[in-house]
Parts: C-alpha cells; sequence; structure tokens
C-alpha cells in the first residue's frame, strides 16, 4: 500500500469515527425532543372530527386560520390544496359544539366567505387506540423479521451495524417531528416503514461488500478493508439515493399539503439512512472488534473439524 493510498484510508477511517459520533449527538438530541415534547398525534391516533370545504375565493392560509381562530373555541389544525380554494379543519374530539358541517354556514356569513361544504368524517377515540396499538405491532413486526434475516445472513458485529443504523434512522425522523411539532398521522407510519426497509437496503450492500472482501483478500487491515467496501458502493448508494430524493421531491411539491408530511419523512429518512449506512452500519462492526481475518479464521476452523 503506498503512502497516498495509506493517507486517504486513514483520513476516510477518521471521518467515519467522528461521523458515528456525530450520529450518537443526534440520536441523543432526537430523544430530548421526543421525551419533552412528545409526538403531535393526528386525527387518525386521537379521534375527531374532519371537516372538509371549498371557497369560490383563493386566499392564503394564514388568512383562513386567523378566521377560523376568532370562530372556533378550541385548537384545530388547518391544511389547504387547489390554490388555497379546498381546504381541511381537524378539530379534537372535546367540545362538539362546533363539529362537523352545521358550522360552517354561519362562518360562511360571518367571514364574508362563500363557502361549499364537501365532507365532515369522525374517527373515535377508540379508533385512534387501535390504529396506534396496530401500528406498532406493525413497526414491532418488521423490526423482528429484519433481525431474524440479520442474524441468518451476517456475522453478528455486522448485523448489529445494520440493526443500530435502522433504529437510528428513525429515531432521527421521530426527533425532527417532535422538535418542529409536524403533526403525526398514518402516512408518517406509513413513511416509518418503507425507511426501515430503504435503511436496511443500503446497510446490507455495505456489509455484504465487505464480507466478501475479508473472504477473498490476505489484508489484515479492518480500516482498509472497510474503506474498499464504501468505495465500491458509494456510486451505486448515491445514485439509487438522488434518484429516490428526486421522486419524493416531486410529491413534497406537487402532491399537495396531505402528503407533505410523509414527503418530508421519506425524504430525511433517505437522507439520514445514506448518511447512517456509511457512519454506522459499517463503523459500528470495527468498533465492536471485527477482524480482517474473521472469515479466513472460520474457514480454517472448519477444515479442522473430524
Amino acid at each position: 500500500m503506498n503512502n497516498f493510498t495509506l493517507k486517504l484510508t486513514k483520513n476516510l477511517s477518521k471521518l467515519r469515527i467522528i461521523s458515528a459520533y456525530f450520529a450518537v449527538i443526534m440520536v441523543l438530541i432526537s430523544l430530548l425532543g421526543l421525551f419533552n415534547h412528545g409526538l403531535n398525534l393526528g386525527l387518525d391516533f386521537t379521534g375527531g372530527y374532519l371537516t372538509e370545504f371549498s371557497t369560490q375565493q383563493s386566499i392564503t392560509q394564514h388568512k383562513m386560520s386567523g378566521l377560523l381562530t376568532s370562530y372556533l373555541p378550541d385548537s384545530f389544525q388547518l391544511s389547504s390544496a387547489d390554490n388555497g380554494t379546498h381546504w381541511s379543519v381537524q378539530q379534537a374530539d372535546n367540545d362538539l359544539s362546533l363539529k362537523g358541517k352545521a358550522w360552517l354556514s354561519e362562518f360562511s356569513q360571518q367571514s364574508g366567505l362563500t363557502i361549499t361544504p364537501q365532507d365532515s368524517i369522525y374517527i373515535g377515540s377508540q379508533v385512534g387506540e387501535e390504529l396506534i396499538n396496530q401500528g406498532g405491532l406493525a413497526l414491532l413486526t418488521a423490526v423482528m423479521v429484519i433481525l431474524l434475516y440479520l442474524s441468518l445472513r451476517f456475522e453478528w458485529r455486522l448485523a448489529a451495524g445494520s440493526v443500530i443504523a435502522l433504529f437510528h434512522d428513525v429515531i432521527i425522523v421521530l426527533g425532527l417531528f417532535a422538535w418542529f411539532d409536524i403533526s403525526f398521522d398514518l402516512t408518517i407510519l406509513a413513511s416509518l416503514l418503507a425507511i426501515i426497509g430503504y435503511s436496511l437496503n443500503d446497510s446490507i450492500i455495505i456489509g455484504d461488500k465487505v464480507r466478501e472482501i475479508m473472504k477473498r483478500t490476505n489484508d489484515k487491515n479492518i480500516d482498509s478493508i472497510i474503506n474498499q467496501a464504501i468505495k465500491s458502493t458509494i456510486a451505486r448508494t448515491l445514485i439509487t439515493s438522488g434518484t429516490t430524493l428526486t421522486t419524493i421531491l416531486a410529491i413534497w411539491i406537487f402532491a399537495g399539503e396531505s402528503l407533505s408530511g410523509f414527503a418530508i419523512a421519506l425524504f430525511l429518512g433517505v437522507l439520514v439512512g445514506t448518511f447512517s449506512s456509511i457512519a454506522i452500519s459499517a463503523t459500528v462492526p470495527q468498533l465492536l472488534g471485527l477482524t480482517a481475518d474473521y472469515y479466513h479464521k472460520k474457514e480454517q476452523e472448519v477444515c479442522q473439524l473430524p
């Protein structure tokens, strides 16, 4: 190994270690947000009314929010579509005096807006509790199946790196939603399942490449092996992540307010998933003591068996 290659390997190794510590800091910040602020659970989980209506005039969301604040006694969440002519109002399940479509005619007279009621849906709190339980069960099942798969496919330290990277990605996304008080609904829960799959895919690719290099090389430097694995997969990872982010960005911009939270979660999940596949899944096995000749020793042990 020449001096330039040795220097490049050391620099990349230092960058990976620094990135791993940075990931730990980001996880701690995210956990702080989750414990202090909690998630802003949407109507799907809390129960309440979802009222939809359209206005003949196109107005800004800030103005509509101001008009509704002076009329509705309780807190609400407002979203718009169709250039400010279609509106959705989410209200918690407490005071029912101004719930449903009945209040829209009076609000239309007071505000001076031409309002056409569209729909009103009531979601009971019991349904919300069932959704929380089912969503949590879905996440737990996904994680358990992933753990089983990794334990069969990889050496335990490579598997541990992939699992830690997976938890890192989910916690970072949840922390963002907690800190910025973004509504957490069923579409966000669905995005978390997609993030788990995407994060695992990147981690498995690098882990598989590390295992492949360890089997066919006599290089005793674990730093060099991991860096080779990263360099041989980085182009594919960046291209895949780039095209995925472009698609998610299109959803974020053109799909409207109803899918903005879903797009935000996926966009952040792909970013941190790409980062964690290098900073965590490729670095943790080294920190846990993975040696460059692990698979060679394993083959020798198998050959020595009677």
